[in-house]
């Protein structure tokens, strides 16, 4: 995670976190325009699936979030876009750098 500034290195750990304390497939954090930030972890129920992106936008733009900073998840999926791409969007724009990163924390590559 050198290559990342340190606060964008903070989403890739609160994304492992989230992943980790829940067992998920995937963890995503997301930051806000204010500095806040919103982690969650993909979600697989009978009659609910969320990409982890999807659930951090979620908690952000339910938490009151005009806008998005930045993201970053973490995946054992292959490169690629990561689902919930389109809902960093929605919130953030299409300029809003998502950092994708694999559960040992190791940065792929990063996305607008």
């Amino acid at each position: 995670m050198s290559t990342l500034d340190p606060e964008d290195a903070k989403l890739v750990t609160l994304a492992r976190a989230a992943r980790t304390r829940t067992g998920a497939a995937e963890g995503a954090a997301v930051r806000d325009v204010d500095g806040r930030t919103y982690a969650a972890a993909s979600v697989m129920l009978p009659s609910l699936t969320l990409a982890a992106l999807e659930a951090a936008v979620g908690a952000a733009a339910s938490s009151g979030a005009a806008a998005l900073q930045a993201a970053a998840v973490v995946t054992a999926a292959a490169d690629g876009e990561p689902a919930g791409l389109a809902a960093v969007r929605d919130l953030g724009g299409a300029g809003v750098r998502v950092h994708v990163a694999t559960t040992d924390g190791v940065l792929r590559h990063s996305l607008r």
